[in-house]
This record gives C-alpha cells, sequence and structure tokens, in this order.
C-alpha cells in the first residue's frame, strides 16, 4: 500500500526530481477510526452507486488505480463519455487512461491540475491520501447529501527533494472539513443531508416547503394537462415525475421505455428506477434515494427526489 500524498510538481513516473515534494501518511493516522469510517462510508458510496453495473470495491488502495472505477464513477454521476478502453492491463494503457479520465474528472469538479491534490501518478502509484481527496471532491459535488465524518484529519511528513538533499517537515493534513467549532460542525451535517434535517422539524414548517415544492411541480408540468394534488402519493408509480424530468431538462422520453399506465408494484419500479437512473446520469445526488422507497410512498424519499430537481431549477 502506498501511502503517499499531495505532489506539487509533476514530473514522469520515475524518481525523485528537484522541487518534488510528497506527503506521506504517519503509520499511526492509518489506524484513526475516523479516518476507518471516511474509507467505510466512500467504499459504501462507490459500490452503490456503481452496483448496477455490478463493480465492487473492496479497498480503496487497491481498486482505484488503474482508472476503471472512476472511468464509471463519471459517467454515471456526470453523464461523462470517454473514448477510453474499458479494460487497460499495462501500466502504459493504465497511465494512457487515467490521464484522459482526471482531466475530465478536473474540468467537471472545476479543479486547476496545478492545485489539485491527486493527479496521475499519486493515482497510479495507489496513493491514499490522493485518492481520499478526489473521492472527497468528486461525493461532495455529485451527492452533497451523502454524510461525510468531518474533522478527518492524518499526520503527514512532507518531504521535499532539493539539489542539496532531502528536507522533511511534519505536519496535519485535513481530508473532510476543517473546524474546532462544535457548531460549525454541526451546521457542516446539516448541510450535507439538508431533507433528512427537514423532517427533523415542526410539522408545519414541512408542510411549507412541501408546498413550496408542489408550486413548483404544477407550473412545470401544467402544459400537459396535470396536476398534482397529493404530493406524497401522485409519484409512487413513477408517471409524473418521468414527465416532470422531461420538462425540467429538456427531453423526451419515449412512452416505449416506461409504463404510462403501470398495473402492479413491478412497472411503478421500472418507472421510477427508470426516473432516478435519469437523475443520476444528468448529474443530481440521488443515489443515495431507493426506488422502492418511492414505489411505497416514503415521504422524505419522494420529497428529496423533488427537492433536488426543485433546487437545480427553481431560478429558470
Amino acid at each position: 500500500m502506498a501511502d503517499c500524498g499531495a505532489e506539487e510538481e509533476k514530473g514522469e513516473f520515475g524518481s525523485p526530481q528537484g522541487g518534488e515534494r510528497r506527503m506521506i501518511i504517519q503509520p499511526t493516522s492509518l489506524e484513526d477510526p475516523k479516518l476507518n469510517k471516511l474509507k467505510e462510508v466512500l467504499v459504501e458510496w462507490i459500490n452503490k452507486t456503481l452496483k448496477a453495473e455490478h463493480i465492487v470495491v473492496r479497498t480503496l488502495e487497491e481498486d482505484l488505480y488503474d482508472g476503471l472505477v472512476f472511468h464509471h464513477l463519471l459517467r454515471r454521476l456526470a453523464g461523462v463519455q470517454l473514448h477510453v478502453e474499458e479494460i487497460a492491463l499495462s501500466t502504459d494503457a493504465q497511465i494512457r487512461k487515467l490521464e484522459v479520465i482526471l482531466t475530465a474528472l478536473n474540468e467537471t469538479l472545476e479543479m486547476n491540475e496545478e492545485t489539485a491534490k491527486w493527479n496521475v501518478k499519486l493515482i497510479h502509484t495507489r496513493d491514499l491520501l490522493a485518492t481520499l481527496h478526489l473521492l472527497v471532491a468528486m461525493a461532495r459535488r455529485f451527492q452533497p447529501d451523502l454524510v461525510l465524518p468531518v474533522n478527518v484529519s492524518v499526520e503527514v511528513i512532507q518531504c521535499e527533494v532539493t539539489k542539496s538533499g532531502i528536507k522533511a517537515d511534519k505536519q496535519t493534513e485535513f481530508i473532510t472539513f476543517q473546524s474546532n467549532s462544535s457548531e460549525a460542525l454541526e451546521r457542516e451535517s446539516n448541510k450535507d443531508c439538508p431533507i433528512d434535517e427537514l423532517f427533523k422539524l415542526e410539522a408545519h414548517k414541512i408542510e411549507t416547503v412541501k408546498k413550496a415544492i408542489l408550486h413548483f411541480v404544477n407550473k412545470n408540468i401544467s402544459s400537459l394537462g396535470l396536476n398534482v394534488t397529493d404530493l406524497d402519493k401522485q409519484f409512487a408509480d413513477g408517471v409524473i415525475l418521468l414527465l416532470l424530468i422531461g420538462q425540467l431538462e429538456g427531453f423526451f422520453i419515449p412512452l416505449c421505455e416506461f409504463f404510462l399506465c403501470p398495473v402492479g408494484s413491478s412497472e411503478m419500479l421500472h418507472n421510477v428506477t427508470l426516473a432516478l437512473d435519469l437523475l443520476i446520469d444528468r448529474g443530481l445526488p440521488v443515489q443515495s434515494v431507493d426506488p422502492q422507497d418511492i414505489v411505497s410512498q416514503d415521504v422524505p424519499a419522494t420529497v428529496k427526489v423533488l427537492y433536488y430537481l426543485f433546487n437545480r431549477h427553481k431560478n429558470k
């Protein structure tokens, strides 16, 4: 396992060059419960996101270096299609593939390559710190409702290769939100899961939010001659949800792709699953929503999906 982190000067995949800096994780930090919890959350998130593609990640250190998982995550979460080989076996092929994938990821994340805490060399050499920084950035961009442990940090030795030798400096590297304030930590946790927090409020406040979303829905489906009066029940079969997505995202979903008049829970589940897949492909963070929950008229699950649509299109 490679325990090196951010490297500021990108060179060839060879021996250290002058000016190169590396962050080497202290072995004691690898035993930190917060770090292990973060790794567990990220592995679970990846596996849930890629479940339909039958991809299973067991360890972040060993399963992400060749680019396959990042390729599928980028396609699944951001809808970005890349012309790269599916499985790269040789080192050269893996590096070429990673270069294409990380370039696209950095553009999607609006991250400058020079300031990013990851690069092709670090990811390919199974660098845990760089891999964690990249996955955390992806989770915050594509699934802001994913609750990550806060204040996760590691002790590192920053090594810099100079013409006169090697300089080393010990420091703390934060991977997730940094704060010593319990109130700030609470705000950050709440921000990551807005709908879950909403349903902890008083009933009248929940109803106010639901009315705003209901107004938004009807405004956008009225041209189809549709009207929603019950937010809790009328989305269970997926039909109105699919039509709403088409209206908001500006595309037509062929009627042969879903059941316009679904009969039975299996057809309803097909519709809802299709709707969530479309939203994921469009970059909305609804991976944590189980389609069966919407079919079963689970109000928080339904409101969560509609909230993300509302938040994305409310000013259009």
